[in-house]
């Protein structure tokens, strides 16, 4: 179909006294099947489709006022460490051409067609389809149709480095299955397995900024108080609009102060007609940054990448409307917003609405005292998106695309939700040595993401201890990536401190505005997501994510010191456990390679902590490893024997087995790497321990001892 008639273009869907300024300091069934590849699209390429691209084409932002969405549901998204992944693609060549050369983000709206009705391949039994999957398949059908686009790549190529070679052996009938274990469908998710929700309301260490006896389904939040109260203190947030928010300014008598507030609002109600009076605007209440803060990046979005019609839509509609949503904090945020700090269990409920309004103040880096390290602030997160603005990097762009499509949908439609932010600590670890807990059921796969097939479940988040990582800077991972489609997320960066080794981040109810393809320097905004994940009695999309930091590794060897695996099963295991709650009202985990990237986890020794730590939670796994089919194998395979009848292993033996390993294999290893891998040690000590009875079982399930591997 051709682009609708007549629509005008649109962007994206849906204190102190100036020391700022003075010195630089997530209801139907829930259901939803897996992605399939459809058979009349062919089986996934290999390559990118952009090689037919100019090298000096410039890319469209093609903009509809209706609901658009582009493919991006069929890509792969491998892990940084993957034996298989090639070296990223440019921004230039990771992008799909259309019909007339130019890079297509936002495909036209298209009238989806019928499903087609067809079931995954990824082995599962045919099943009855919910109108969740349905609509997802409808979906998916209407981007590619409509997009002139083949269907989505899968980032894959050359191995970088030696292959992992098999702790264990694997069966032939194992080598060509996209996933193995427990079928996914057995597995728990949200709003299904859990209890009733008790009523909302105000108890100690739970904030809540809304009128709970008003909260309606389908309607939009009450703020409470109905007056802004402020508060300038190290408990709560600073806003820009307290009155303790005072900027300097000189006068006729040599000095004095003025409102902040006031300067940012008469910055901000002034016209918009370049990204050049957008900077002016910004700097008039951030002086002390004007030498120092660069906005190339929004420039090259408005100059170079949008086209004009595009550009006139973002200066004469979106930006005026986030400019009236910041404005509007005295009214919609008037509950002190206290500060989730470090070793408090505190809980924070806002809407949607609210978030929106804080994020627009981000934007616009109206924050007071968020600017520099050397502030109370300087163990928090950044906030304001100064940094998102500079420079010329491409991936600055894409996330000004994902953002603005944020901005661009909750400006269009108030949102009607709440989302909880919970600080949660581990104060009392479980007595590892002792457990007796079994390792519960696995479901691992080498396709599909933790958002789109771990929906209704517990969701991993490789978090940062800063929450969020580098989303407003050049990071753009797992976290960051999470962070910009689910942009709610980000201002959890406004109030959470730094995460302690004991410590995680739960936030339930966020909203996924925008899809997207690729990973780090390919990374892509690939237009509007719909999400239409079921909400709970308090308003919240059923979306529950955990953020959990990981350990960073000087060397290979070091994360297999006991203290260090130690610290991992803790904090994995404060992020999967609820306290008082029982195993059935629990959702399965959806997760990965947890601090395997750049932090320089092992897959393997990682997966098997994760699994120790979900049996000791009352929790089952399920476990995408983006598109390592050798790292799926070997951890269902090793699974697969510890939890046989006859050499079942408990939580307990498995974790001195680790020590064992620590002290026996690696203590003393001159290499960079142990000559015997982990797989291959626990496999040989099990079945020399429960010899001979395991020999039968062993032969049963193909399983023997392997060579040693250097992972």
């Amino acid at each position: 179909m051709g682009n609708p008639p007549e629509d005008p273009p649109a962007l994206p869907h849906s204190g102190d006294v100036g020391l700022d300024d003075a010195a630089p300091t997530q209801c139907s069934n829930g259901q939803k099947g897996h992605r399939p590849h459809s058979p009349e699209l062919g089986p996934p390429i290999k390559a990118t489709c952009g090689q037919g691209q100019s090298p000096n084409s410039k890319p469209s932002l093609s903009l509809c006022l209706d609901e658009c969405v582009s493919p991006s549901n069929d890509v792969e998204m491998l892990s940084p460490e993957d034996p298989t992944c090639k070296p990223l693609q440019s921004e230039s060549d990771s992008a799909c051409p259309s019909e007339d050369g130019a890079v297509s983000v936002l495909p036209p709206a298209v009238e989806p067609p019928k499903c087609s009705g067809r079931e995954s391949d990824s082995g599962a039994l045919p099943r009855a389809k919910a109108p969740q999957e349905i609509a997802k398949e409808t979906e998916k059908a209407a981007n590619l149709e409509g997009s002139g686009m083949p269907p989505a790549p899968r980032i894959q190529g050359s191995r970088c480095g030696q292959p992992e070679a098999t702790s264990l052996s694997v069966s032939v009938d194992d080598m060509d299955r996209r996933w193995l274990g427990t079928p996914i469908e057995d597995f728990n998710r949200m709003p299904q397995c859990a209890p009733p929700l008790s009523q909302l309301k105000v108890v100690p260490h739970h904030v809540v900024m809304i009128r709970t006896d008003l909260l309606r389904d389908g309607e939009v939040p009450v703020p409470y108080p109905t007056k802004f109260r402020d508060a300038w203190d190290d408990v709560f947030v600073k806003m820009p609009c307290s009155e303790k928010n005072l900027f300097p300014v000189e006068n006729e008598d040599g000095g004095g102060v003025q409102s902040r507030w006031e300067l940012i609002c008469s910055s901000l109600e002034g016209e918009f007609k370049s990204s050049l009076d957008v900077k002016e605007a910004i700097l008039r209440y951030n002086t002390a940054h004007a030498k120092k803060w660069d906005f190339t990046a929004l420039n090259l979005l408005c100059t170079e990448v949008l086209e004009h019609l595009e550009t006139k839509t973002l200066f004469e509609v979106v930006l005026p409307a986030m400019v009236k949503l910041a404005l509007s904090a005295p009214r919609l945020c008037t509950t002190p917003i206290p500060l989730l700090k470090m070793r408090t269990g505190q809980s924070l409920t806002l809407s949607q609405e609210q978030i929106a309004c804080l994020l627009a103040n981000a934007f616009f880096c109206t924050f007071p005292r968020r600017n520099s390290r050397k502030s109370e602030y300087s163990n928090y997160p950044e906030i304001n998106f100064y940094r998102l603005f500079e420079g010329s990097s491409l991936k600055k762009i894409e996330k000004l695309k994902t953002l603005l499509c944020y901005f661009r949908r909750v400006t269009e439609t108030r949102p009607t939700g709440l989302i909880t932010f919970t600080r949660q600590s581990l104060n009392n670890p479980p007595k590892w040595e002792s457990s007796q807990n079994k390792l519960t059921r696995l479901h691992i796969s080498c396709d599909g993401t933790i958002e789109d097939d771990g929906y209704g479940m517990l969701q991993v988040d490789f978090a940062n201890r800063m929450v969020g990582g580098g989303v407003t800077g050049l990071g753009l991972v797992q976290e960051e990536i999470r962070f910009l489609i689910n942009a709610e997320l980000i201002v959890a960066r406004l109030f959470t401190e730094a995460l302690e080794h004991n410590e995680c981040l739960i936030i339930t109810g966020t909203e996924r505005y925008s899809l997207y393809a690729g990973y780090a320097e390919s990374y892509k905004w690939q237009g509007v997501h719909k999400d239409e994940t079921p909400r709970d009695n308090w308003q919240r999309r059923c979306t529950e994510i955990v953020a959990v930091d990981a350990l960073k590794y000087r060397s290979f060897l070091e994360q297999f010191h006991h203290d260090k695996m130690l610290r991992e099963l803790n904090k994995a295991y404060c992020g999967f456990y609820r306290p008082n709650s029982k195993s059935i009202h629990l959702s399965a985990i959806a997760t990965g390679n947890w601090g395997c990237g750049a932090f320089g986890g092992d897959t393997r020794l990682k997966a098997l902590i994760q699994l120790m730590a979900a049996a000791e939670a009352g929790r089952d796994m399920v476990y995408f490893t983006f598109g390592n089919a050798q790292l799926m194998r070997d951890v269902h395979e090793m699974h697969t024997f510890l939890t046989e009848e006859r050499v079942t292993i408990v939580s307990g033996r498995l974790y001195n087995l680790l020590k064992e390993y620590s002290s026996e294999v690696c203590k003393n290893c001159r290499a960079t790497r142990p000559d015997i891998s982990l797989y291959g040690f626990i496999h040989e000590m099990v079945s020399s321990f429960s010899a001979p009875d395991t020999s039968d079982s062993a032969r049963h399930s193909g399983s023997s001892s392997v060579a040693p591997d250097c992972h």
